[in-house]
Order: C-alpha cells, then structure tokens, then sequence
C-alpha cells in the first residue's frame, strides 16, 4: 500500500493533523517504503550499508567511524555494525589509524567499486523515476526546508 492509498483509507483520519506533524510521519512512512524498496533492488547489500559506502565515498579523506556516523546522522554503534557487515562481505577495510591507533579509518574496496560500477545504471534509473516529474525548485525548496528542520533540531539538543 503506498502513501496514497493509505491516506485514502476508510480506516485512517488524517482530519486535524497540523502539517508539521503530518509532513514528519510521511517523512518516517516514506524512509521505510524507500529502504524495502532498496533492500530488495540490491539483494547483496542493504540499504543502510549502500548509503554507508555513498558516504565514504563523499569523504575526501579516510573517514574515521566517528566521522561517518556524524555524515550519516547515526550512533556510533549502528555505523560499526553496518561496517562489520561491509567488511565481512568485502565491501570495506577497517584499520587503524597510522597517527592515533584509537582511531579506525574506514576506507572502500576494489570489490566495492566494482559492485558500485556494475549498479550504477539500475540506480541511476531508479532515481529518473522517483524524481520524474519534480522540477529542480520543488527539489531545492524540500533540501532547504529538511536542512531547516534540522537546524532547528539541533537548536534543542
């Protein structure tokens, strides 16, 4: 059942909902209709563990797991389970750092470029039909009202 459907439901009443409110749970309906989507699409990796390596791979440095952690918005703890996992199947290397051996740098795979390369172009179409239809304003305006949200969230940390 997609979003639409659910908000056609007889069952649901969605009447008097402030649009904050609303706006938020579509966001956290959406981010798990798009993760089984992307489970499925990706079969060997899930898609915690792709958006990981995309945020690797965003770093111009080794990143370190605290570092990814902050780039992913998750806990230090979720990141190294999904490291683990990378590592195990081969899609990452996990080291200590040469300067400070606390430190553990995580750095992608030739297994992971090649895994990378071969799915580009079924990501890159699945992108084209999730965006289809939605002009670069609307896109520029939900990016800079997310990152608003979020400045205010870290206004009441």
């Amino acid at each position: 059942m997609n979003i639409k459907e659910v908000m056609g439901s007889d069952n649901l009443d969605f009447a008097g909902i402030e649009s904050s409110y609303f706006l938020l749970g579509l966001l956290s309906a959406f981010d798990n209709r798009f993760q089984a989507l992307a489970d499925n699409m990706m079969k060997e990796i899930s898609w915690k563990q792709f958006f990981a390596i995309i945020c690797i791979n965003l770093c111009k440095n080794k990143p370190t797991v605290k570092e990814l952690a902050e780039i992913m918005g998750s806990s230090h703890q979720n990141v190294k389970q999904i490291l683990l996992k990378l590592e195990k199947k081969g899609f990452v290397s996990v080291t200590a750092d040469e300067n400070d051996k606390r430190k553990q740098r995580i750095e992608i795979t030739d297994y992971c470029i090649d895994f990378c390369n071969k799915n580009d172009e079924i990501t890159s179409n699945i992108m084209k039909k999730m965006f289809d239809g939605i002009p670069e304003h609307q896109l520029q305006a939900t990016i800079q009202t997310i990152m608003q949200i979020e400045d205010n969230l870290n206004k009441i940390k």
